[in-house]
């Protein structure tokens, strides 16, 4: 499958806010096709609740590969796919199996600053993830792997007490190792959102979540991407689990119809 990788860069660079539809199967990948989404990314975390898992690279990547594969079948859009961690310890072990995702025709990938140990996700030292991302994008380029490498930074999402500060820390390691984007989950107030942009000569993306600025605001704060995160998957199985618990109180299904 070819590779879209020059394209997907492109749409970054752009002066429109890119919009990515976060996917968690074909079937979603189709609908966010059909409303014609330039880019679909799936949500590991959505991924893995489908398959039965938590969070936190429980599932095997051999099942996250195949389903990363059914997705690609189903839809024209340009696919990134969330690695989390990487699915590996070392630089080799990660950019091995981005190899394969770009093999499969995946064009961008994010991978995050965080880690889940015992049900708990902490943070990663600055300076050695940094080390390990400067490492992972020579192997890729020493492969010819043209993958868009987005580096999820966890300093909101984890609520730490300086987590600005932190985060512009991690923008000023973390950009030149060579990678193309930098993601910030769970940042929304504006004031924070234009110190990250006028921070970071890569483009910024940022994540649905309450109190998120509308998209144009978005767009005038310098953010480049946003995306869904998990949210729609959990949303869409509530409404399931509401419609169900109504056909059963009313002991009809006309309420489907």
């Amino acid at each position: 499958m070819k590779n879209r990788f020059d394209e997907f860069l492109a749409l970054h660079h752009s002066d429109d806010l890119l919009r990515i539809g976060n996917v968690w199967n074909a079937q979603s990948a189709k609908v966010y096709g059909a409303q014609g989404f330039k880019a679909v990314g799936t949500s590991s975390a959505a991924v893995a609740a489908s398959l039965g898992f938590s969070d936190g690279e429980e599932m095997a990547f051999e099942d996250y590969l195949f389903v990363v594969q059914r997705i690609l079948a189903s839809t024209n859009a340009i696919v990134t796919v969330d690695i989390e961690g990487g699915y590996g310890r070392t630089a080799e072990e990660i950019s091995s199996n981005i190899k394969r995702l770009y093999e499969a025709g995946v064009s961008g990938i994010n991978i995050e600053d965080s880690v889940v140990t015992n049900g708990e996700r902490h943070i990663i030292d600055a300076g050695a993830f940094a080390e390990k991302l400067r490492q992972m994008m020579e192997l890729l380029k020493r492969d010819g792997v043209k993958m868009f490498v987005n580096v999820r930074s966890d300093s909101f999402l984890l609520d730490m007490p300086n987590a600005l500060k932190d985060a512009l820390g991690r923008i000023a390691l973390y950009q030149e190792t060579g990678v193309h984007g930098l993601f910030f989950p769970c940042i929304n107030k504006i004031a924070d959102i234009n110190k990250i942009t006028a921070s970071s000569k890569l483009p910024v993306s940022v994540m649905c979540i309450p109190g998120l600025p509308s998209f144009d605001e978005l767009q005038k704060a310098g953010v480049k991407r946003v995306s869904d995160g998990p949210f729609l998957n959990m949303h869409i199985y509530k409404e399931l689990e509401d419609t169900i618990s109504k056909i059963r109180s009313e002991n009809s299904f006309a309420s489907l119809f």
